[in-house]
């Protein structure tokens, strides 16, 4: 392969970008970017790779969840604090029942491109470019916004900065201390079974805690039981925004995107000789890659090879999206592969996006069963495979949103309109999610039998 350089994908073929009207206004954005501080930390993504190594090696398991895309619109404390809420449950309950630590990643500061279908849609005869996330243009159905302004990175830039500040508060500024497990519930959460089982846990981990303080381990004296690491992630597809970010490491000279301690390329945009592979083949940060129905074995083999040439543990994430009932037929084939060639990576299911479909009232949506079946069957794999079922991304939420229909407090179609909030694709709520959490503990808990 060719040398690599921050810039060398600009020689490359490239998908799923926007055209800026004034190449000069992007030129001047680009600048300023690079001269901006980063937003993580080249030591920071070190030590994710090394949490990941132990995903890949069943040490660990990897919870990767937050928002399919990210607002200006949406942009509160509340809103990421409630997030971050969800995701302690979850990993409180993975951790309980797996008895193993939980890698918390979020789509978290920075996750404002979105891949789409077509260039264009079309409302009432009326067609215009598509929406391609605040970071690009605005989701308004109106000519004048969704005109690709180079002017909102920089704003997207500014949000990211700010909503790190506040998630490296909460991870070690005393709301992720165990002693607060109870305190993690979120003032909606309904009355339902899923939340009694949360409750129940809650009460063993804090009669273990009492048991433990007895004996001279408390939060004080452990960080472990006071803080937690979170790290982010976003989709690299806005590649003008991610070089900006690219930054040599003073102590390593290793080159890193500094934007994210993660990123990975979507299943529209990682082909072998595209762009986005070959910027992210440069970095050191731990990527991922999303993993569809039409991924071939051998063009699976080719992305190990060129993102991951050292074979390096935690480096190479591989998120399989198939679909419900689709899991058994084309994943196999993938995970047979990789083991065969020995490659050293992380397996983690995203059942997000292949269970879309449109309701009759024109929502886009996601029932929480084919949600529940593709994990039931991502973990059937790996178990018949005799290989790691690593972890989940999700696209989920903190707020009290009706976007996913089913669930244990169950929404239909006709309550997706009180609460659809979402810009983009339908996210899980905090019931569903910790719902989710308790099957994969029960999966857990009987693969280590």
């Amino acid at each position: 392969m060719s040398t690599w350089t921050p810039d060398s994908w600009r020689h490359f073929p490239i998908k799923q970008q926007p055209v800026y009207e004034n190449q000069q206004h992007l030129a001047r954005v680009e600048s300023e970017l690079r001269n901006y501080p980063p937003l993580v930390f080249a030591g920071e993504a070190r030590n994710l790779k090394k949490q990941l190594a132990d995903v890949a090696a069943g040490n660990a398991f990897l919870l990767q969840g937050g928002d399919c895309a990210e607002s200006f619109s949406e942009f509160h404390a509340s809103n990421i604090r409630d997030t971050f809420k969800v995701m302690l449950q979850m990993a409180v309950v993975l951790t309980y029942a797996g008895g193993v630590p939980v890698v918390k990643i979020g789509r978290v500061g920075g996750q404002f491109a979105k891949p789409r279908s077509a260039d264009t849609e079309t409302i009432g005869g009326v067609t215009l470019p598509s929406y391609r996330g605040d970071i690009i243009n605005g989701v308004e159905f109106t000519a004048e916004a969704r005109i690709p302004d180079p002017e909102r990175m920089i704003k997207a830039y500014n949000q990211s900065a700010a909503t790190l500040n506040l998630l490296r508060a909460f991870a070690s500024g005393g709301l992720a201390d165990l002693n607060q497990v109870h305190k993690w519930n979120l003032g909606f959460a309904s009355q339902n079974e899923v939340s009694e089982k949360y409750e129940e846990l809650a009460r063993r981990i804090e009669d273990s805690l009492r048991f433990m303080e007895a004996c001279g381990v408390t939060s004080r004296n452990y960080r472990t039981l006071r803080e937690t690491d979170f790290y982010t992630s976003h989709e690299a597809l806005l590649l003008s925004y991610e070089q900006a970010f690219t930054r040599q490491d003073s102590l390593t000279g290793d080159w890193y995107d500094t934007s994210a301690h993660m990123l990975w390329i979507g299943d529209r945009t990682r082909e072998v000789e595209g762009a986005h592979v070959e910027y992210l083949r440069g970095i050191h940060n731990p990527v991922g890659v999303k993993c569809g129905p039409s991924m071939k074995s051998d063009d699976l083999l080719r992305l190990c090879e060129a993102l991951n040439p050292l074979n390096e543990a935690g480096r190479l994430n591989l998120i399989v999206r198939m679909g419900a009932n689709k899991v058994l037929d084309g994943m196999p084939r993938l995970v047979q592969a990789v083991k065969s060639a020995g490659y050293n990576v992380v397996w983690s299911c995203d059942p997000m996006h292949g269970n879309v479909y449109k309701t009759a009232n024109g929502f886009k949506s996601r029932p929480v069963d084919a949600i529940l079946t593709e994990m039931k069957e991502f973990f059937q794999v790996h178990k018949n495979e005799g290989t790691v079922a690593g972890g989940v991304h999700l696209e989920m939420t903190g707020k009290n949103v009706t976007e996913c229909t089913g669930g244990t407090f169950v929404v239909t179609e006709e309550d997706l309109s009180s609460r659809y909030h979402t810009h983009c694709d339908p996210r899980l709520n905090a019931d569903q999610s910790l719902e989710l959490a308790f099957m994969i503990a029960d999966t857990l808990k009987e693969s280590r039998k």
